[in-house]
């Protein structure tokens, strides 16, 4: 880590589950000492009621190298991950969980079973990830979208993008989040395509496409985030500067910015998969403990609502 400051759990959270009962959700492939110390941290907190599943005895094994008595806690045994992935997927869909957490399996075995039609958690909106970001100092939350789902989304795509990441902002308590499309510039530039993409989706954002937020773009990064670029280029828009959610051109760009702004910024990456019928964790060995407890209480906020 580059950055020497301390990671920051986002408070308000707690604020926002204050007096909600634990939200039932499954962890996916439990058997592992990290994971079960996500699952821990989250059920200590009050944030969720886990189901573990898994291989039982890795599953056991990892309880007890934690020090955590699972006597009370289901836990469903399971041949393989992808067992282990479409078991959690029909539980979410007999409503027996109402969230799902990704643990020591791979991403797209646990999306393969939550997207196929059979399992019945799809909806009419393309799934997409959000990064809740939480960066010290600071007071607004900041949102990235889509840094972890979808590669190189499309103008449909992004407007479905943008759809799930002002839902999770709104059921976060931001009533009309500023939205900002970003590009290289803030102007249309045919040699730049996400600008011409950028300027597409607010244009479909605004004559309907998306409710309850203000859309604009395209704009450079800096022109989005902070107002002393935006005055001093002159970018006259009521995103500029005040940006809440961030829509990316391309998973890369995502992906990087995202890290640099852990890295260098020691900020709290909590990430949510949004657009199916329950929200899913995706958490990663590099998160540190405040991620993955930050990336639960939303879940377990929002799968409610």
């Amino acid at each position: 880590m580059l950055s020497k400051l301390p990671f920051e759990f986002p408070g308000y959270l707690t604020r926002l589950a204050a007096g909600l009962p634990p939200l039932p959700m499954a962890v996916v492939g439990a058997g592992h000492p990290l994971v079960m110390d996500s699952a821990r941290r989250a059920m200590e907190a009050g944030f969720i009621a886990p189901v573990l599943i898994g291989d039982a005895d890795e599953i056991a094994a990892a309880a007890g190298e934690a020090g955590w008595d699972i006597a009370g806690i289901r836990v469903v045994a399971s041949a393989g991950e992808a067992e282990a992935a479409q078991i959690a997927a029909a539980l979410a869909r007999n409503g027996e969980v109402a969230a799902l957490m990704k643990g020591h399996v791979h991403t797209d075995t646990l999306m393969r079973a939550i997207l196929t039609r059979s399992a019945g958690l799809r909806t009419d909106r393309r799934v997409s990830h959000v990064f809740h970001m939480t960066i010290p100092g600071r007071d607004r939350v900041m949102h990235i979208t889509d840094a972890a789902v979808n590669v190189h989304p499309g103008v449909a795509e992004k407007l479905d993008i943008l759809s799930n990441a002002v839902e999770l902002a709104q059921k976060l308590g931001m009533t009309e989040p500023k939205v900002a499309l970003l590009s290289g510039a803030e102007t249309v530039n045919p040699s730049m395509p996400s600008s011409v993409e950028a300027d597409e989706v607010v244009r479909r954002a605004n004559n309907g496409g998306v409710k309850g937020a203000i859309v604009d773009g395209p704009f450079g990064f800096d022109n989005a985030v902070s107002p002393e670029a935006a005055r001093i280029k002159g970018v006259d828009s009521p995103v500029a500067g005040q940006a809440d959610i961030l829509v990316v051109p391309n998973l890369e760009a995502g992906n990087f910015l995202f890290k640099q702004m852990v890295y260098f910024m020691s900020a709290t990456a909590a990430g949510i998969v949004m657009g199916a019928k329950v929200p899913v964790v995706l958490t990663s060995r590099a998160d540190p403990p405040e991620a993955r407890l930050a990336a639960a209480a939303i879940a377990s906020i929002i799968g409610r609502q």
